[in-house]
């Protein structure tokens, strides 16, 4: 077996090819997560999806490693990273309830630019004066996109992102601080079973028997979700086996042209001339905070 770095570095174009396979993937996660959320109520919207999501990523972990799939040593990081992964797919949802497909995923992408804030003040790791400032550039990005106190967002519209933020950030963490100490399969598999486990308890008091399951919409938006889910998080998998991270950090943004093409076509949505300024520096922020990754790391 080829060892992590040989692999990493043989074939990095197949890593972005990936990359931006798992983008669009999300982007359709997304537009079925903002139908399906307003739709139905939000556990029973995201148990919905996790049953799918397991049933898939299970499926696949299965065939290719049998039982061997299921061997962790890190139970509690397991239930945490699960934990984190619910709250921050509900505060996503409810942020789409509101914010349309586009502005939404640019805000989500903070996160890498966020994990730096954090990494100053509570992992009380040194951040370079460059990277402060592009953390800065990105915060300006989304302020521009939500423009607090004007006519576009405000009260819960502006609540829920932050919210998403700060949960998919400290998901990140956690999971970048157990980087190599399990099989990503295997993190994934068990992230998915917890979250569905999680949600199930709530069934009895969520479920309701008039929701339009039936329909042809819903029906297409839950399989958005759950195979988007799936697909995207193991498209991403396998494109950290053929590139490094610092490579495919800046595609990563091709998930806000994605969204906006989403948006578009199902939701007759173009973001106005602020939120594509907003977008484009965000976008800006993130790419220039990988190439400095790459050129610390020298």
């Amino acid at each position: 077996m080829k060892p992590i770095s040989e692999s990493r570095s043989a074939t990095p174009l197949l890593g972005i090819v990936l990359t931006l396979g798992a983008c669009a993937s999300f982007s359709v996660l997304d537009a079925g997560a903002k139908y399906v959320g307003a739709a139905l109520p939000l556990l029973m919207a995201l148990w919905l999806r996790y049953a799918l999501q397991t049933s898939l990523t299970l499926s696949y972990g299965l065939f290719r490693h049998g039982l061997k799939v299921f061997c962790t040593a890190h139970w509690r990081f397991q239930l945490v990273r699960a934990l984190l992964f619910c709250l921050s797919n509900a505060c996503a949802m409810m942020s789409l309830r509101s914010l349309p497909l586009a502005e939404f995923t640019a805000i989500v992408a903070m996160t890498p630019l966020a994990m730096t804030l954090v990494a100053a003040l509570w992992l009380r790791q040194r951040v370079s004066p460059l990277r402060w400032v592009l953390v800065a550039l990105g915060f300006t990005g989304t302020l521009i996109i939500v423009r607090p106190g004007g006519t576009a967002y405000s009260g819960a519209a502006l609540l829920w992102p932050l919210l998403q933020l700060a949960a998919n950030t400290s998901y990140q963490i956690v999971s970048s601080r157990m980087a190599g100490k399990e099989k990503p399969l295997t993190t994934q598999i068990y992230t998915s079973l917890f979250a569905l486990l999680l949600t199930s308890f709530s069934l009895p008091w969520i479920w309701t028997a008039s929701a339009p399951l039936s329909s042809p919409a819903m029906l297409a938006g839950i399989a958005a979700m759950g195979v988007g889910s799936a697909i995207g998080h193991l498209l991403m998998l396998k494109a950290y086996e053929y590139a490094k991270p610092a490579t495919i950090t800046p595609y990563l943004y091709s998930q806000i042209l994605f969204a906006a093409m989403a948006g578009w076509l199902l939701y007759r949505h173009i973001p106005d001339q602020w939120a594509v300024m907003g977008m484009l520096i965000i976008a800006l922020g993130g790419a220039l905070s990988a190439w400095l990754t790459v050129r610390e790391s020298r």
